[in-house]
């Protein structure tokens, strides 16, 4: 039994006897748990489609085998989420409360400022602008085979007049890409 099947049982099971960990003010709030990363992907989707309150986060560091996400959600949405997952036939492998603990997903966003560069990082991807143009100066990370193409996308282009890289990319990388160029508009608003 592998450590992933370990900690998933445990959650099935949930903690019994254990009072919430302190500062458990999130327990409004739940993850779900998919094996691979498409189906993240396809969830969020479905689940914003369906008027829920949803974020793609990054494992708990007990949950990470890889290039993992878990999509966190309010708890009180949870019997919504489920019915519109099972219409499209995806069935997550575990659902959890955050804040107890054992299960806080992390940002995927990191932001450092470079003085005239502003670089996002969403995961494994990274994109750089220079702020006062708020031209793309690099793309860079990750491991998908279009990666070089959305770096010839998107370098040398206004954030403004870039093509989105959701729409041009179809890896994991582009759509980490794309939450990295999303969160750029945010920072950098035109």
């Amino acid at each position: 039994m592998g450590l992933l099947d370990r900690l998933l049982g445990r959650i099935r099971r949930g903690r019994e006897g254990r009072a919430p960990a302190r500062g458990a003010a999130r327990g409004d709030r739940g993850i779900l748990v998919f094996r691979h990363t498409s189906e993240v992907i396809r969830a969020e989707a479905l689940l914003k489609e369906a008027g829920l309150a949803v974020r793609v986060m990054g494992p708990p560091p007990e949950l990470r085998t890889g290039c993992d996400l878990v999509i966190e959600f309010p708890l009180v949405s949870g019997l919504s989420a489920r019915q519109a997952l099972a219409r499209a036939g995806l069935e997550p492998l575990a659902i959890a409360p955050v804040g107890r603990g054992l299960l806080e997903p992390v940002s995927l966003f990191q932001v450092k400022d470079f003085g005239d560069h502003l670089m996002v990082r969403a995961a494994n991807m990274k994109l750089t602008v220079d702020k006062r143009s708020r031209v793309i100066v690099n793309v860079s990370g990750g491991g998908c085979p279009d990666v070089p193409y959305l770096a010839e996308c998107l370098v040398g282009q206004r954030l403004d007049q870039a093509p989105r890289p959701g729409e041009v990319g179809h890896t994991l990388c582009g759509y980490a890409l794309q939450l990295a160029f999303e969160e750029m508009l945010r920072q950098c608003p035109g």
